[in-house]
């Protein structure tokens, strides 16, 4: 079964099919300076062996503040969500199918709608399975802004 298996992947066999996926949450944070807020996206599978996971974002804004979200779950390959920063001291992270916006003057994450999104945003990075295939945080440095496809 070696090759067929995740890198890093815990996996049990279960009569001839192998679970790759646990129930155990995996998070991946940056943070975002000069800020110094902390942005989390954690994953968790909902199937043992689907890419199907249920998604949470929180966003820690020293020492004041903390905000938590359900994001839109991944139900197949859509766990991907971009990073950015804008001038209003906001937060925009984005996915194939929602956008969620920290604001730290009310200290809470809203669900938006993409036409609503502010001006000159900055890409910081995207929250997305990286080359290990673990739930990770990906710099704009390493990793160059991927827009999402127009349903």
């Amino acid at each position: 079964m070696k090759g067929l298996l995740p890198a890093g992947g815990a996996c049990c066999v279960v009569g001839l099919l192998v679970a790759c996926n646990s129930d155990v949450p995996v998070s991946a944070s940056t943070i975002v300076e000069p800020l110094g807020w902390r942005v989390t996206i954690t994953r968790v599978a909902t199937h043992p062996f689907l890419a199907r996971y249920n998604l949470t974002l929180t966003v820690d804004v020293p020492p004041h503040c903390s905000a938590s979200s359900q994001l839109f779950p991944d139900t197949g390959g859509v766990s991907r969500r971009n990073l950015y920063r804008a001038t209003s001291r906001r937060l925009y992270v984005v996915g194939q199918f929602d956008m969620r916006v920290f604001d730290t003057q009310t200290c809470a994450i809203m669900l938006m709608e993409f036409r609503s999104v502010e001006p000159s945003l900055v890409y910081l990075g995207v929250f997305d399975v990286g080359q290990e295939n673990q739930w990770t945080f990906l710099a704009a440095t390493v990793r160059p802004e991927r827009l999402f496809e127009q349903l």
